[in-house]
């Protein structure tokens, strides 16, 4: 089998991390999932337009809009991780700073989604 590391990398012992490829579909999977996931957020806060607390915690109270939800904090979550990580991957030069901005982005995203996810429990359960 052909190596494909580049000269430089034979030299140094660096080749494919071989997590780029999960890391892309990874990214289009969260992508296309989405697609009916916003869909379906659009809808009801157009549904809910105009309409009181009550309503609002009637309507969160049934499961599936829940789990919908919750579905869309957690994709929509993963996605934004997967894509502020490539682009700090890529145009961070510095080392530290990568390493220290990745360890960030995921604090970030992983906090937004618990909040999120308590705000619609807390709706959920006639908060």
């Amino acid at each position: 089998m052909a190596d494909m590391r580049t000269p430089l990398g034979k030299v140094r012992g660096l080749g494919s991390a071989k997590e780029g490829t999960d890391h892309f579909w990874k990214q289009r999977l969260t992508a296309v999932a989405n697609v009916p996931l916003i869909l379906f957020l659009i809808w009801m806060v157009i549904s809910l337009v105009g309409s009181g607390h009550a309503e609002v915690v009637s309507t969160l109270s049934n499961p599936f809009v829940a789990l919908m939800l919750l579905g869309v904090i957690l994709s929509v979550c993963w996605h934004m991780k997967l894509g502020m990580q490539i682009v700090i991957e890529d145009y961070i030069h510095s080392e530290g700073k990568k390493i220290a901005l990745v360890i960030l982005n995921n604090f970030f995203c992983i906090s937004i989604g618990l909040m999120s996810a308590f705000a619609v429990l807390k709706l959920g359960f006639g908060g």
